[in-house]
This record gives structure tokens, sequence and C-alpha cells, in this order.
């Protein structure tokens, strides 16, 4: 770091007038559209203030009528009022009393940092600095002026600080928080701040903005009667019909970072700050007229200390507001400066041509478009520019209005932007093209792309943009892009997730979720207990050729931990276990193959999900699977179970092949009453009906028409050999043998044994006289995986090539109660062949948190732009700016039923009888709840027990104490109820139900709750 480090540009997002976002910025600048409109009816009566130029007045007083603007245009951004407060948290109550310009600084910071390739969680808690240009304070006018309306709401509602505080508080930004006010220049001198903030080391991301709405028509009547307005509404700069100016509105928000970190990380760059300076007019021909003398002191400081002269400078985006004395003295001081220049002449243009003059945003306005423009390689026409003012004498100074846009030629380019403000304050940057940095992905490399959200309405809208913009993008960036979608796109309750190889499906499959939304369920937030994960382990009859190969291709990790686990197995099996198995070799299912094989497999597979951060708390295994199992807990070693499994194998398969194996649909007591035939014994117990026999293939064949006689389903597998029956007795000592020196421990995390068919407690070890017990004893699995499944565990991965546990689990998880999730690694032959990334999607969805990185290759891990979150539009709050009344809010206080205390006469607002003892519980929940409405504004259809009251309602310490004389207005005989419980102990809406009956029953309240309105007072 040092002290004149360029600062990248790594993330932006904006809103103009004709301009919803960056993309079609660029597009209404491109095509040189007026972005101008009529002043909307929601912001005054235009027709009301207006009064027309006289072509030949008689006086000041008719060239300026008192009161009255010029024009009835200017440029407006749509749906300013627009907001999604329940995604940051706020109450609709509070939302309505903010100054919409601190709702779209918050919703722009958001997006610009999801643009930036970073998620906006992953920055809370740094000192990340939040710099805000910003000049108008209409709202407060508007709200503040009827002192009897205003609440604690309104004081965090308004003033400048507040609109950087808001969006350092909502994503927990810690570092500089602060607004700036130098009128115009109020975004550039932002920008130059967070610049120093970043070269001191202060910060280490900077939120760089600048936000203007126009609410009232006070501006333009201040500027018609400074004989500044045009009366069309539109800046003309540096034109021969240049007339004055027309105001504009705006929010943009550049998120900035030291360039060395940002090439560190191999984060996308946008362009280079070069350099910015600040200066001050001082004293000149009046407070509010330009001085050309400082204008050009500080463009050229600017150009020295940034290495550079007219002749590397390509383009200037100018100031340019289109009044004849500004664009004069501006191309005075600028040509002082480019006259000289060797070549041909300096681009000029004003983004002001486009929509006009956006004031507090308007230097952050033009330093988009320069931004966009190097990133491009173009930059875009001025309009008006085909009418150059001929007094401005541009060609002899150097200087060129865009009439077309100009292509800029490769290697680094650089570019300057101006931003003058009305009294004095002036700002300029140079900026330089982003260095070159080319990051290919591997081709058809797969991954699984994640999209979060907090609706599922917002679920399917933000599905369906990821779609629509993947489908323009490089094939050979799938997986980067879906690693960043991992990192970015991940955080929210309602998800989806899609694995895929190549962008064609990826986009067709995000469109198909998008039409499912409705399945996505609701990831808790932290409310339930954290998740217990569990392994449970296949067994033998689950070996397939080329099993799991998927992985082995697509899967890093896996492939590695496969490889390592090869080499161990390599001196007992006397051959490569990887290679066999992706070769697709039949001998897979021979015993001496297929034992070595999938304990490989199972093994290989925990590894790479626990390096993947999906670590399990407890373990099962079946037969075979134990082996595994057991490592993972730590009661055998890998290379003990690889010499084990390899010589348990072998010598299962020197044992004549007259055995077999059959599975019946019957319970195991009934089972075990039939087998009176010494060569025959229970194998497996499965489930209450689902019960496996093996032995001698003669006595099996004689049941089998037993019990086809009695009308029982039985169904032969195959397999080599009669596993688990006395015919396994003859290895059994050999195999203690194998064992004696195998330490005798216990698992040091729960395991689950299915030949004992319980969790192994106390002393129980997996000692010598386990393991050779385990080859003839039955396995279990029904007691073994009960008994899991009681013990609190929500997550069951299956590891394994086959889903063979899986559905004996379904059947045997319980109907009510605690919930279950269930998942097989591998399904079977038939799985996708990027089943590794379904099974990372499936487990986040189900409320896991994968460690991403695992799952790519390092070529894959660079953020791509995707685009940022779509929010929800629906709430509206605004007021009119129409003097001198003071109009309610358009959108409600309060929404319908929030009033309301309990349902019934209440509603009539008449007395309700006491409601009966049994009663009051759920009465208390229904008041609950109405107060909390109350509150905060919410629909009460929309709250429920598991909402967090400061994280998902907005209640902050203000409303907290709102809601408690709110309570204890409603319940007076709970007397007065502790703060620090309400600000500290209590989390959720159920939190607080609970807290109030405990209360009740405590304080022995007889008396009935109240259930009429005045209860919500």
């Amino acid at each position: 770091m040092t002290e004149r480090e360029p600062i990248a540009v790594v993330g932006l997002d904006c809103r103009f007038p004709g301009a919803r976002d960056a993309r079609e910025y660029w597009s209404l600048l491109m095509d040189g559209r007026d972005g101008t409109d009529r002043v909307p009816g929601q912001r005054w009566d235009a027709d009301r203030y207006h009064a027309a130029s006289s072509t030949a007045p008689q006086s000041a007083s008719e060239a300026r009528p008192p009161g009255r603007s010029n024009t009835v245009r200017g440029g407006f951004i749509q749906d300013p009022d627009a907001f999604d407060p329940g995604f940051f948290g706020i109450s609709p109550r509070e939302a309505a009393a903010m100054d919409p310009q601190q709702r779209l600084l918050l919703q722009c910071s958001w997006r610009a940092i999801e643009d930036a390739a970073v998620a906006p969680q992953d920055l809370a808690g740094t000192d990340t600095g939040v710099f805000v240009g910003v000049m108008a304070n209409e709202w407060a006018y508007l709200q503040l002026a009827d002192y009897d309306r205003i609440t604690a709401r309104y004081g965090s509602g308004n003033g400048y600080f507040m609109g950087a505080n808001r969006v350092s508080y909502h994503l927990d930004l810690k570092g500089p928080s602060l607004a700036v006010d130098t009128a115009c220049s109020s975004s550039l001198y932002a920008v130059h701040l967070a610049m120093g903030s970043l070269r001191s080391g202060e910060c280490d991301y900077a939120l760089a903005a600048g936000t203007n709405l126009i609410m009232t028509p006070v501006i333009n009547i201040f500027y018609t009667q400074a004989g500044l307005s045009a009366p069309d509404g539109r800046c003309k700069p540096f034109s021969a019909s240049a007339d004055g100016i027309g105001r504009a509105e705006g929010v943009a928000v550049l998120v900035l970072r030291r360039l060395s970190d940002a090439l560190t990380d191999r984060q996308p760059v946008y362009a280079v700050l070069k350099e910015t300076g600040i200066n001050q007019d001082g004293r000149s021909n009046g407070i509010t007229a330009p001085n050309r003398w400082a204008q050009q002191r500080l463009i050229e400081s600017v150009w020295q200390r940034a290495g550079v002269t007219a002749d590397d400078i390509r383009f200037v985006e100018a100031h340019g507001t289109g009044t004849l004395l500004g664009d004069l003295i501006e191309a005075q001081a600028l040509g002082e400066l480019t006259s000289g220049r060797s070549g041909g002449s300096v681009g000029l243009g004003s983004v002001k041509s486009n929509f006009g003059h956006a004031e507090g945003a308007a230097g952050i306005a033009g330093l988009i478009k320069t931004v966009l423009a190097l990133h491009h390689r173009t930059v875009p026409p001025s309009r008006f520019a085909a009418d150059a003012n001929p007094r401005l004498d541009l060609p002899g100074r150097r200087l060129s209005l865009l009439k077309a846009p100009l292509r800029l030629p490769s290697g680094t380019v650089h570019a300057a932007v101006s931003s003058f403000g009305m009294g004095g304050s002036n700002a300029h940057a140079v900026l330089a093209s982003a260095p070159r940095a080319v990051h290919r992905g591997r081709d058809r490399a797969p991954g699984v792309f994640t999209v979060s959200a907090r609706s599922p309405e917002r679920l399917r809208a933000n599905l369906l943009a990821q779609a629509d913009a993947l489908s323009r993008r490089p094939e050979n960036q799938l997986a980067q892009l879906c690693w960043t979608s991992n990192r970015v796109k991940s955080r929210l309750p309602y998800r989806a997730a899609v694995a895929a190889a190549d962008l064609p499906t990826l986009a067709a499959e995000l469109r198909n979720a998008a039409e499912h939304v409705e399945e996505a369920a609701r990831v808790d937030g932290g409310r339930r207990a954290a998740a217990s994960v569990a392994f449970a382990f296949t067994g033998q009859g689950a070996q397939h050729p080329r099993m799991a190969a998927s992985w082995y291709r697509s899967f890093p990790a896996y492939a590695r931990h496969f490889d390592e686990i090869d080499k161990v197995l390599a001196p007992h099996t006397g051959r490569s276990v990887r290679d066999l198995v992706l070769d697709g070799d039949p001998e897979v299912h021979r015993a001496r193959s297929a034992q070595p094989a999938l304990f490989a497999v199972g093994y290989a597979m925990a590894a790479a999900l626990v390096e993947s951060g999906i670590a399990p708390s407890y373990v099962l295994g079946h037969s075979i699977g134990e082996f595994a199992a057991a490592c993972l807990a730590g009661a055998l070693d890998v290379a003990d179970a690889a010499r084990l499994v390899a010589r348990r194998g072998a010598l299962m398969e020197a044992l004549p092949g007259d055995g077999g194996m059959l599975a019946v649909s019957m319970g195991a007591a009934e089972v075990e009453s039939l087998l009176v035939r010494r060569r025959l014994g229970l194998a497996a117990v499965n489930g209450p009906g689902s019960t496996v026999v093996a032995g001698d293939l003669g006595e099996l064949a004689a049941l089998e028409e037993q019990l086809a006689r009695r009308g029982v389903a039985a169904r032969r597998l195959t397999v080599s050999h009669a596993f688990h029956s006395p015919l396994m007795e003859p290895v059994v000592e050999d195999f203690r043998r194998e064992c004696a020196d195998v330490p005798a421990r216990g698992p040091r995390i729960p395991l689950f044994s299915t030949v004992n068919g319980h969790q192994l407690t106390g002393g129980e070890t997996m000692d010598a006289d386990y393991w050779a017990r385990q080859i003839t004893a039955p396995v279990r699995f029904a007691d073994a995986a009960s008994a899991l499944l009681a013990a609190g565990v929500t997550h069951v991965v299956e590891i394994g090539p086959r889903a063979v546990l899986t559905p004996l689990l379904a059947r045997l998880k319980p109907d009510a109660g605690h919930p279950v999730r269930l998942h097989a690694a591998h399904p079977g032959e038939h799985a996708s062949d990027h089943r590794p990334q379904q099974l990372f999607g499936e487990l986040w969805c189900a409320g896991l948190a994968p460690e991403w990185d695992v799952l790519y290759a390092e070529a894959d891990r660079v953020p791509r732009r995707l685009p940022p979150y779509v929010f929800d539009d629906s709430f509206r709050a605004w007021r009119t700016g129409t003097a001198p009344g003071l109009p309610e809010l358009s959108a409600p206080d309060v929404p319908p039923g929030a009033d309301t205390a309990v349902r019934g006469g209440a509603d009539r607002g008449e007395s309700c009888p006491p409601a009966p003892a049994a009663d009051l519980p759920d009465t208390l929940s229904v008041l609950t709840r109405q107060l909390v409405c109350r509150v905060g504004g919410h629909d009460p259809e929309q709250v429920h027990d598991h909402d967090r009251l400061h994280e998902d309602l907005g209640f902050d310490s203000i409303r907290v104490m709102e809601l408690k004389a709110r309570i204890e207005d409603a319940l007076p005989r709970l007397g007065t109820l502790p703060i620090e419980d309400l600000l500290a102990g209590l989390r959720t809406v159920g939190d607080l139900v609970g807290f109030l009956r405990e209360r009740h029953v405590a304080e022995g309240a007889a008396a009935p709750l109240p259930t009429t309105p005045e209860g919500t007072r």
C-alpha cells in the first residue's frame, strides 16, 4: 500500500432517469436517448407552479414571476418510493418515515456490493467505509413541518448524515461513515474522501455514493428566479442552443478497493482511479459563479499527481451544465491545458445532456459514465454535440464534442472527470482503463448455481434474472459463474440450486426452478438448533462398475482422497482399486474386490465432504460400511482399515460359492422362528417388515417355497456368497488373528453399531472380537438407525455408490416430531454426471453450509459478475410536494388488521366476554402479535412465531420501548416489564409470547386478557 496507490472500481449500481440499472444506463448513453420527461403527478402539480417564459417581458417580475418555474420537465427516476423494507429488517412504519433517498441507497449499496462479486454479508463487521454525496433534503421539509406528527421514527428517517449511517448500520459496516454536501460536486467529493481512506489503510473497501431526489419545485423556482433554468428542462452542454439547467435525480454507488488487493483476489475491475483532487474557488465574481483559475489549478494539479499530461487524456467528462457562463469558464480552464496537445483533440461530453443535472449525484453520474466507457472501450456520444457553441472555440482549445461514439485504442487509456459545486467546491478525477487480466475457466467443468431470496416470490424473480443473464455468457465461464453464485447468492432463507455442465442447460433449469419456487423450504436463519449431520455408509451389494466415477471426474477433493486411499490399499489388494473402479472392471462384483472398492469409495466420499465443511456428528455403517464409519469416528486407523477390508474380502472370496441371500417382507422375529435349518441364519434386519436371510442355497430354496405358500413376498439377492450367515464361520478365526494388533478403542464421535443395534457407549470398543463377530452376526440396521434418528439428527447422508439405505431410513423415520432430511451421496448407476454438484446444492437447500471452494478446481475459483438482487418493489410511501398543505403519506400507516386486537366483538368496538381459562394462552398469543403489528405496521397475516423481532421485523431499541409501553398498557396486571429482558433475551415473536405467558402465570393473573381495541392503543 502506497500513498498514491491506484484505486480499483470493482462494483457499481445506479438508477438514473431512463435507466433502472447500470446496463440500462449504458444503453441510454450509447443510444443517445433523452431521459427527461414531464414532472410526474406524484411529485407535484407541475402546471400549478409553471409560468412559461415571456418572449418580450416588460419587467423582471414578468420575466420571472415569483413562486413559479419556467419548466414542467426534468429527469426523474421511476418508482422512487419503491422499497423492500422486510429485506433489511425494517418495519413498514419506519420505512414510511425514512427519506426515500435512504431507501434507494440501501438497495443500491447491496446491489453494488454483489456486482463486485462479494456477498454483502462478508463485509459485515469489517472496516468498510461509506461516503455519500447528497445535496437535497426535501423529505425533511415535507415531513417535519407538522410538529404534531413527529415521532421517534422521523429522527432516524431524516438528515444528510443518516444516508451514510443507514447503510453502515444495516450492512454492519464499521469503517468511516459520513455524508458530504458540497452542492453539485458532493458525490465526486465523496469519491475523493473514499480514496484517501483506502490509501491510508483506514478501510479496505469503500462505498462511494451520490443521491438526489426532486420532491418539491423549490429548486426549480430558485433556478428560474436566478436565470439558470432551461425552459425545456434539458441541459445542452457546450451547445449553441444551451439555455440553462434541466434538473435531474438519481442514485449510484461505487465499490472501491486498492488495485493491488483486487488483482490479488482476481476480482473483476471496471476501471482504475489514478488520482482525485478538490479545491475551492475562494472569492470570485460571486459565491454562485464558477472560477476559471481555481478549476484550472485543480485540473493541472490532479493531472500532475496522476503522472499524465493532456497528451495522455483521451476524453473528459465535463461538468457541463449548459449555462452560458459555466460552459465558457469550464472550456477556458480545460483549454489552457489541452490547447498545446499534440495529436488530435480531447473528446468532450457531459452526461447531463442525456437527462439533466443530478446535483448531489451529478459527479458520480459522470464518473460512472467514464468508468463504463473505459470498461467497454467506447465513449458514448454527447447529445446536442452537432451544434457546438462557436463562442467557446472548442477546436482552438483542442476539445471536440463527441457527435458519435469514440472507439478507444488498446492498451492503457486515460480519462478525466470534473464536477463543480455551486458554492465553489470543485472536484476532479483522472481514471485509467483496468489492467488486462484473462482468467479462463475449464471447458465443460460442471458447477452448481445457487440463488437465494427473502421470499418465494423474490426467489422466482431472481432465478429468472440469473437465467436471462447466463444465456449471454461465454461457455468456459460456467464453473466460475457457479462458484461466484455460491459465494454471493447463497445466504438468504429461500433457496434453489441447479447443477449443470453447460450454460444452456443451466439457464433452462433455472427457469424451470422458477416455476416451482413454492416447493422451496425456508431455511431458518439460526432459530432452530444447529444442523446435526449423520453419515450412513452403504454395505456390500451397492457396488457396480465405474461406481461414482463422476465424483472422480468433477470433484477434485474426492479424486485426491480416492488416489490417496488407493495407495494405502494397493499393498494389500495387489492392484489399483481406483483403476478397477474407473475402468468398469466387472471384477468389482467379487468379494475380494468389492469390499476394498466400497471402502475406498465410501472413505473418499466422506473425507471429501468433511473437507467441504459437511462433517458428521454421528456415523453408522451397514456391514462392510462400518470400516469407513469407524475410520471417520476415530475408532480405526485408515492403514488398519485398508489392510482389514482387503483381507476380509479375500477370505470370503476363498469360501465355496454355495450360499445365497433372500430378502423377506416379514418381521425379524417371525422369520427367525422359521430358521430351523442349520445352515441358514438371520443376515440383516433392515426394518419392521424387511429382513434378510442368508445361508445354503438348497435350504434357502426350501425356505423360499415355505414363504410362498404363506403368501409372503421374498426376493433373491444377487450376491456371490451368503454373507452374515453360518457359512462365513470358517473365516472368523483367521480374521480375528488379522485383527489382533488393532488397538481397542472407542469412537470419538457417536457411532451407532449395526452389530449391537445401538450406539457404542462406555467401554464398548471396536476391537478384534468386534470385527470377527461382525462377519457372522446379523446386521441390526433397523435398531441402530432408529436409535440414530431418535438422537436429534437433522440430516442423514448415505455415503456410497448407490442409494440402498436411504429408502430404508425413510421407512424408519418418524412421521412427526423432529424433522430429518435424507440425502444419497450417489443414487446409483444412472446418477448425473455432475452428482457431487447436485449433492452440494441439495445439502445447501436443506440448510447446511458447504465450503464451496472445495468443489471447484483453482482455475474455476474466479469471481465473475452476476446480476444483483431483484428486490420486492410493492412497498410504497411518499409525500407530494404541494404547498402549503401537508398531505398524508400515500401509503397507509398500518396494514389492514394491524390495529385490530383480538378478533370477535372487538372488531365492532364492543366488549368481549372473558375468555375461558383454557383459551388464555392462545388469546395472549394473538394479542401479542397484534401489539407487535401495531408498533411495526406489519400485516398480521405475515407475522409468525419464528420471526425475529430485530432482524426480521425491524424492532430496534426505540420500537422495543414502544412495544413495552403498549404491552404494559394492554396487560396492566403484569406490572412493569424489565427492559433488559425485552432487549437481550427475547429474540423472536414466539420468545415474547412465551415470556409474557410465563409472567402471566407467575403473577397469578386470573382476570381475562383484554380483547377490546383499547388493548392496542
